[in-house]
């Protein structure tokens, strides 16, 4: 029997707009570049500390990676059905690597081969319409003696649902479909900007990713709103006890615990659709890819702890004014760390991860990721300080929807074609 919570987490209910590309997200009728806000962005405080928040932290070696040095291109190990969107990989000595499809099913792939049925089968309750479907998933990180795998899907009436699922008792290798915890559940007003990540930090707590609700131009002001889960990461404990209700507890921590009329689960707000995330595994930073509007696709980070950074949305289009077109304020805003453009038919980040693998030496340190339109891979260096420009390394081919590390740190991307690629790196 599916656990539900006691209520879902209220917004307005609207009529919702189906896309006809999947991520490509939805896009104003101008075509006119923002100008440059009035002020430098700044580093906003933490919410109760006081404290300014680095605008980000480099505790790597300097000049470990340059991105100009490098090409990458991508190399076929195994073809899944279903539109593959996501990854994760149990540190459970079995080498696999879990791939969740859009239309419900998650398949493990070992050594190149796919096994013949899904370990988990939920496209019964999965609606899979324009930006829609299971969208992100992440093991629990001392799995397998904690037997959870969590999924964040689009249900049957377009709402997301974050829930968990527990190894079946009679297939170790498969999960029991019906041993669903509904974790969080939240109204979405419109069919895209659903957001759909899921992953652990290096704490131990659950990030999950909110779009702003969809729409353009985020109409209900979600963004720079933190009385909604939408346009936001949230932070969650859900350690095994760590409620009674089996669902949740709120870290103590988290930066909104003590704000008036502020949802406590937010760690960072002001995103627009942030469809993929990461943590850099050496330093624990959160790289977060954010699908812009009309203009501009951005990479934002996070330092490790660092929560209440506001990232912009819907003051800012990456580093340029949005609303108001022009003359506003980046004060207290955590800019991008990268941005591009909509030239050469870009039109939808795909956030990577930082590479911590031993087989790519010349891409230890690179921050790896690519635009779904355009196919282009672009990579930039982890440690550097302050903005940097992406650089060209590659090309994916139109399509491609995400990236994902295996247990050993190795980098792999995913096709909606079905396509499972490994990221091999060269000299230029």
């Amino acid at each position: 029997m599916h656990r539900r919570p006691a209520a879902r987490i209220p917004t307005r209910r609207l009529l919702g707009l189906l896309l006809g590309v999947v991520l490509a997200g939805c896009r104003a009728s101008a075509t006119e570049t923002p100008p440059e806000p009035t002020a430098a962005a700044t580093a906003p405080a933490t919410p109760g500390s006081g404290t300014p928040a680095p605008a980000s932290a480099s505790p790597s070696p300097r000049g470990r990676f340059d991105p100009n040095g490098i090409s990458i291109r991508l190399e076929k190990v195994a073809s899944v059905d279903g539109g593959p969107l996501a990854f994760t990989a149990p540190a459970d000595g079995s080498d696999r690597l879990f791939v969740a499809a859009k239309d419900g099913r998650v398949w493990a792939l070992h050594d190149g081969t796919v096994e013949a049925d899904p370990i988990l089968d939920l496209r019964s309750l999965v609606s899979r319409g324009g930006e829609q479907g299971l969208l992100g998933l992440a093991v629990a990180p001392s799995f397998p003696d904690d037997p959870r795998l969590f999924v964040d899907y689009t249900d049957v009436d377009g709402n997301t649902v974050v829930a968990s699922y527990t190894l079946a008792a009679s297939d170790g290798a498969r999960f029991d479909p019906q041993s669903a915890v509904w974790i969080l559940t939240v109204d979405q007003p419109y069919a895209n900007h659903n957001g759909g990540a899921v992953a652990f930090g290096p704490d131990g707590m659950l990030y999950v990713s909110f779009g702003d609700g969809g729409s353009a131009g985020d109409p209900l002001g979600n963004g720079q709103r933190t009385d909604t889960l939408l346009g936001k990461i949230l932070r969650l404990d859900v350690s095994p006890g760590a409620s009674a209700g089996g669902r949740y507890a709120i870290p103590p921590d988290n930066p909104f615990v003590d704000v008036a009329d502020a949802r406590p689960e937010i760690w960072e707000y002001g995103l627009r659709n942030p469809w993929r995330l990461s943590f850099d595994r050496e330093t624990g930073n959160l790289w977060i890819g954010d699908v812009g509007q009309n203009a501009w696709e951005e990479i934002d980070v996070a330092p490790a702890g660092v929560g209440g950074l506001n990232f912009g949305w819907n003051t800012m289009e990456g580093n340029h004014c949005f609303s108001p077109k022009d003359g506003c304020s980046s004060a207290g805003i955590t800019p991008p760390v990268a941005e591009y453009g909509h030239d050469g038919g870009a039109c939808t980040v795909i956030g990577g991860a930082v590479y911590r693998g031993s087989g790519q030496p010349s891409l230890v340190g690179g921050y790896v990721f690519a635009d779904y339109c355009s196919g282009q891979i672009w990579a930039i260096a982890a440690d550097a300080d302050g903005r940097r420009d992406p650089v060209a390394v590659g090309n994916a081919g139109s399509g491609i929807a995400a990236f994902g590390e295996d247990v050993a740190g190795e980098l792999y991307a995913a096709n909606l074609d079905g396509t499972i690629s490994r990221l091999v790196a060269g000299p230029r």
